[in-house]
């Protein structure tokens, strides 16, 4: 059980629909951890998102309508402190003050610099530089939890390395970060087998459409077996996602599948009519949410103002120490 006088902080990116990965991989974990840290920070990280969204509206719309997917898995606004980014201006001057502190080569052990170096891809600021960014994210609050999968506990080593950096430079202003490893995070296939992700285009969306769930979970890939041949429930896609949606059946599922007594195409069947059963209260609550034009708005002020406050807060501890007030 978490000790529920620490803070943590987590947030994602809008930079398209949540999937079904998504979900079980980052979202279920920010509503089941409610109640459990206090404050609880969830942000809406649309300056990291600007490496990937750099259309005004489209930006304004995705960050909308990721608020909008947070309130219809039950995250709840009284709980947790919700809030944009953007909205609270002290990320960047923190990140800004942390680049003069942090090395080029230092930077360039980043996961996302180096896979985006081994593809030759033309690299951005903004890419090599945001684990600075992340780590003004994560100082600002003194959060102590930052809930990762194993491959993302970079993010949270880099934080930790500023603050003690900052700390021995000028002066003691930072809490140093524990990265929370979720031990139940689930990898999620995607229809074509590997980890589903939007840019693979192999994803099932979080609120897709009944006929979508269909379509997309009859075109996951399978091999060649037939009905009447045993089946692998180890090395099969389906299956794989059944353990998330059909959990109550996985043990019938399991034998069928031993005995041949079931095909791919009933074993679809029953994935997507579960599937449908687990979206549909999401998606009616979100589009009941939807009907309030108003509510991002609100819910966003208010998380808004909170977080600015701690922020502020943080921030002027560290221009003093700094010499710059």
């Amino acid at each position: 059980m978490a000790d529920s006088k620490k803070v943590l902080l987590s947030g994602m990116k809008p930079t398209g629909r949540p999937h079904i990965g998504n979900y079980f991989g980052a979202m279920k974990q920010f509503v089941d951890l409610q109640g459990q840290f206090e404050p609880y920070y969830i942000m809406v990280a649309d300056y990291h998102a600007l490496n990937f969204v750099q259309n005004a509206g489209e930006m304004r719309e995705l960050s909308h309508e990721m608020v909008l997917d947070f309130l219809a898995i039950c995250l709840d606004p009284e709980r947790v402190i919700l809030f944009k980014q953007s909205d609270v201006p002290e990320h960047t001057e923190l990140c800004w003050i942390f680049d003069t502190i942090t090395t080029m080569p230092y930077l360039m052990r980043a996961h996302a610099y180096k896979d985006a170096e081994a593809k030759d891809k033309e690299i951005s600021v903004g890419t090599f530089n945001y684990p600075m960014l992340m780590a003004a994210d994560i100082l600002l609050y003194d959060a102590e939890c930052v809930p990762v999968g194993q491959d993302q506990k970079q993010h949270v080593e880099y934080a930790r390395d500023t603050a003690q950096k900052f700390n021995r430079i000028f002066g003691e202003a930072f809490t140093l970060p524990e990265a929370l490893i979720m031990p139940d995070v689930a990898v999620v296939p995607g229809i074509d087998g590997r980890k589903m992700s939007k840019s693979y285009g192999n994803h099932i969306p979080l609120f897709a459409s009944d006929d979508e769930i269909k379509r997309q979970v009859m075109s996951i890939v399978t091999d060649s077996k037939g009905k009447g041949e045993k089946l692998d429930s180890e090395t099969d896609n389906v299956f794989a996602l059944h353990k998330l949606f059909s959990q109550d059946q996985l043990g019938g599922l399991a034998s069928k599948y031993r005995a041949g007594e079931i095909g791919y195409k009933e074993s679809k069947e029953l994935l997507a009519e579960n599937i449908i059963k687990f979206i549909s209260p999401m998606r009616a609550k979100r589009e009941e949410f939807s009907k309030d034009s108003s509510i991002v708005e609100r819910v966003l002020k208010a998380g808004g103002e909170k977080a600015r406050a701690k922020a502020s807060e943080t921030i002027s501890k560290v221009r003093k120490l700094i010499g710059v007030r």
